[in-house]
Order: structure tokens, then sequence, then C-alpha cells
């Protein structure tokens, strides 16, 4: 793979420019075809390359590589800073969800849901308000599980399988209680990330992340 981003930032091989087949590909470089195939696939998902069924592959016209995200542990995103974790859960009950989650999540307006609130804390300071939906209606046996000690973001990365997401980034100004919980004043300008997560076509949950105030997001490219 390495080889192969070279030829590309490099200009070796140009933008929109054909590049050799993979069993060319595999003979050149002295590796196996599915090895080959492998890394071509990993550079079209990042954007490098355009692959099309019968036209074959060529250098993306504009070879930008893609942020990737990842969704995180807000426990070992906490840890990793080298900070102590804490947890607290606000609250946690099946209720009518809003328009948007039902619209989301294809159900019928009202449809009841898991709605589990919680606020995580890094050496005692507020850090996030984790405001979640989760869709219940697929998973019957939540309601036997409590998440007063693991949070539902640390539960459902353990036990819950999902295909891809979507994420929305944003920012709001911090309502009453958010201000209470985050240790900030009303109105003050806080970043949100939204994010749905999905098996398939089936949507499993959908939560918004609410930071305290001076929170910056790192991701790499």
């Amino acid at each position: 793979m390495a080889e192969v981003e070279r030829r590309i930032y490099t200009r070796e091989w140009q933008p929109g420019q054909s590049i050799p087949n993979e069993a060319d590909l595999a003979i050149e470089l002295g590796c196996a075809r599915v090895t080959v195939n492998r890394a071509l696939r990993t550079l079209a998902e990042v954007g490098l390359l355009d692959r099309r069924r019968k036209a074959g592959t060529r250098v993306a016209l504009h070879p930008v590589r893609k942020a990737t995200l990842s969704i995180p542990l807000i426990r070992s995103e906490i840890e990793a800073s080298g900070k102590s974790y804490g947890y607290h859960l606000l609250s946690q009950q099946t209720e009518p969800a809003p328009a948007p989650v039902t619209q989301k999540f294809a159900l019928a307006n009202n449809t009841q849901l898991l709605h589990v609130v919680a606020l995580h804390e890094a050496d005692g300071d507020p850090f996030v308000i984790e405001d979640r939906w989760i869709n219940s209606s697929i998973m019957p046996h939540l309601v036997d599980v409590s998440f007063a000690e693991l949070s539902a973001n640390e539960w459902l990365l353990q036990n819950t399988p999902f295909t891809h997401g979507d994420i929305d980034f944003g920012a709001k100004n911090a309502s009453q209680r958010e201000a209470e919980l985050l240790a900030t004043e009303p109105d003050k300008a806080l970043f949100v990330i939204s994010r749905t997560t999905w098996d398939q076509t089936t949507a499993v949950t959908m939560v918004e992340l609410v930071f305290h105030a001076g929170h910056r997001k790192h991701t790499r490219l």
C-alpha cells in the first residue's frame, strides 16, 4: 500500500490516470493478488483511488485523504489524556421518543424507546453530557440492563454490532440545565456531536454529546 501511495503523491500516477490491474501489480510488487486488492480497496475508501466495476481503477481526480473518525469509548478518551474518569447516570427510562428520533429510526410517532442521560467527568470536572435514545424495539432485553455503573456508551460498544454511522458536528448555547451540569454559564457556546449508528438498515442508537466549554475535537488525515 505504501508504494501505491508514493506513486500517487509523487504524481508518478497522475490524477485521473488508470493504474495497472491487480494481477500486474501483484507480479511487479512481489505479493499476493489478494494483498493488492485489499490495499487498493483501502485507498479507495480513504479517497485516493476511484474504483469502478468494468472501468478499472484510476487515481482520484482530487486525491485528498479523508479524515477518519471512530466511535470513542468516553472513559478511554478521558483516561488517555491522563485524567481519572467519573460517571453519573442522571436518568434511564422508557418514554415516548420525539419525532426526530422516531423518524430516524423509521418508527411510528411517540414510540416508546429507552432514553438514557448521563454525565461523564474528567478529574472530577464535567466533561460531556451523553443524551441517548436506544432502539429498544429491536433490543427488548434492555429492560433488564442498568446503566447505573456502566455507561450506555460503553455497554453498546461491547454488546451491540453496528455497520456504519452518521455524524453531525455543531454548537449550541447552553440551556440552564446543561450549564448547571457542565459548570458553565447559560447561553455559553458548547461543542456538540450528534451521532446515529446503524446495523445494516436498522438504526440502533442516536446520541447527542454536549461537551464542556472549550472542548476541542482531534482527528487524523
